[in-house]
């Protein structure tokens, strides 16, 4: 996959990522109950990609190539995981985002996988291998969390609990290493199918007994809503989880994750502008705060382009996924 196309579907998965949160929100509120309005999500996703699995064989014969890597110790057990992180991701939607608004928390997202981009492209936990941090790369992820300060120096010691904030960026830590062990099980299986099926199933199970320690305290919601744009979280999970997947290995986890940040800053900053919830608002913070992520973006990712073929030289890992 050129670097180019790549880069555009890591914005184009973040912007997904913006309207996932906006919805599994929404739902959360109306339910009163974001373990439930999770687990919905999840488990739609699940059904959808099973649907699909009846009627796609490569995503079959993934889970074969998969269990072939792990009995050879190329793949390790804890890599099948990465739903785990994906479940708390949107328990934090449910949580957070209906409150402080998409925009806050897809910027405190941002900072997470941010600082897991850096360290899990160090470590090369990534399909990609090992990824130098170079000056600008750096120069572009303390850009980023600049401006997670930025946008949320407007709302620390306002109505907003801090405590709503900092869950996202717990989020974003655990995104960023989904991002990097989904993409080794999709190298592993050749298909995409495959490690976004893992994920959810993962994912949903461990929402499905989360749910149901809550709902034994708490209770469950007194009723569904009707509307249907309220459930479609989970295709839209489905499509920005495979799409990161296949991204990963080209670009690595830093790269990715910021290359998201386009999308999801610019899609939640839409939101919020044209589609506010609560008492939510947009202020200069906030949109000084997304421009400069915006700018992150640029350093990094053009950085990168020109010394594609330096790190493919020192990275093996690099040159096979180019």
């Amino acid at each position: 996959m050129p670097a180019g196309v790549a880069i555009v579907l890591a914005v184009a998965a973040g912007a997904f990522t913006a309207v996932q949160s906006r919805i599994n929100g929404q739902l959360a509120v109306r339910l009163d109950d974001a373990y439930t309005a999770a687990t919905i999500s999840f488990g739609s996703g699940l059904v959808i990609l099973l649907v699909v699995l009846v009627f796609w064989r490569p995503g079959r014969d993934g889970f074969r190539k998969v269990l072939g890597e792990m009995r050879a110790g190329r793949v390790a057990w804890w890599m099948l995981l990465g739903g785990v992180a994906g479940a708390w991701f949107v328990v934090t939607q449910g949580l957070s985002s209906g409150v402080i608004g998409v925009a806050l928390f897809t910027v405190s997202i941002v900072a997470g996988q941010t600082v897991g981009g850096v360290v899990f492209d160090l470590v090369g936990l990534g399909p990609a291998g090992r990824r130098p941090l170079t000056v600008t790369r750096a120069i572009g992820a303390a850009t980023a969390l600049g401006a997670v300060i930025w946008t949320v120096s407007s709302e620390i010691g306002g109505d907003v609990p801090v405590l709503l904030i900092l869950l996202p960026f717990t989020a974003g830590l655990g995104s960023a290493w989904q991002q990097a062990v989904n993409g080794r099980i999709r190298s592993a299986a050749s298909s995409a199918l495959t490690s976004t099926l893992v994920n959810f199933v993962v994912g949903t199970a461990v929402l499905v007994l989360v749910t149901l320690v809550h709902a034994a305290s708490a209770g469950w919601p007194a009723s569904l809503p009707t509307e249907p744009w309220l459930y479609a979280g989970g295709a839209i999970g489905c499509v920005f989880i495979a799409a990161q997947a296949m991204v990963v290995r080209v670009v690595g986890v830093l790269v990715l994750a910021l290359g998201g940040v386009a999308g999801q800053l610019t899609a939640a900053l839409a939101l919020d502008v044209f589609w506010p919830v609560g008492d939510a608002t947009v202020d200069l913070a906030t949109v000084a705060g997304t421009f400069l992520a915006l700018v992150a973006v640029v350093i990094a990712s053009v950085r990168w382009k020109r010394h594609r073929h330096a790190l493919a030289a020192d990275d093996p890992a690099v040159t096979s996924g180019s």
